[in-house]
């Protein structure tokens, strides 16, 4: 996540269109992808695209939007990668420690972020990054320096909203249907795809420095 700055967050009720943006995001340079767990169908759709990504072995294929510890352990289970949530409840750090599992809580204020951080959490989701802003995160990184946020909700695909991020400290960033437009998804423009997210992936290492 800190090496690439970005990962893509995707959700769709159909496994094949699943698979051709996840090879799409792949093919633009994303090793790591979260889909987020908002269908009916979810879990089925992971589990398909979880057989997919095996001809990726250099790609982590993670789930989003876990709400409870019995649904983390039912994908991890399945063989997810991660586990990301856009709330912090520590008994679902537990199951990700049993199964040696990164757990990513999303978190809105420094004592959430703190808590989560002190039940195992490595990397830390900030949600929602857009009523927050970069101001919250360059407030809280000098008094928790160690600490590794992704933003999700907020960012945007562009030079000026990523440098905002990652210059107040973020370590990475979620893009959702900001990266898979509308236009892109109607029109299955995979090539379009890809070519965004390399473009989305260059910027994050000029505006870092990379």
């Amino acid at each position: 996540m800190k090496s690439t700055g970005v990962v893509p967050l995707f959700t769709h009720d159909d496994a094949e269109e699943a698979k051709q943006v996840l090879k799409a995001a792949y093919d633009g340079g994303v090793r790591v992808f979260e889909f987020t767990n908002r269908r009916k169908n979810s879990f089925e759709v992971f589990v398909q695209l979880l057989h997919y990504a095996k001809q990726f072995p250099d790609l982590m294929l993670g789930i989003g939007t876990v709400m409870d510890a019995t649904t983390a352990k039912r994908f991890i289970e399945a063989g997810a990668h991660f586990i990301i949530a856009p709330i912090l409840k520590v008994d679902m750090g537990e199951v990700c420690r049993a199964y040696d599992r990164p757990w990513l809580p999303g978190c809105a204020t420094l004592t959430e972020i703190v808590t989560a951080r002190d039940h195992g959490a490595q990397i830390i989701k900030v949600f929602p990054g857009s009523v927050l802003g970069p101001g919250f995160v360059s407030a809280i990184m000098p008094v928790v320096p160690d600490i590794q946020l992704m933003i999700t909700g907020g960012v945007e695909p562009n030079e000026k909203s990523l440098a905002s991020w990652f210059n107040a400290g973020a370590a990475c960033v979620g893009l959702g249907s900001l990266l898979f437009t509308k236009e892109i998804m109607q029109n299955k423009d995979w090539p379009a795809l890809t070519a965004k997210v390399k473009e989305v992936l260059a910027l994050a290492q000029k505006v870092r420095g990379k």
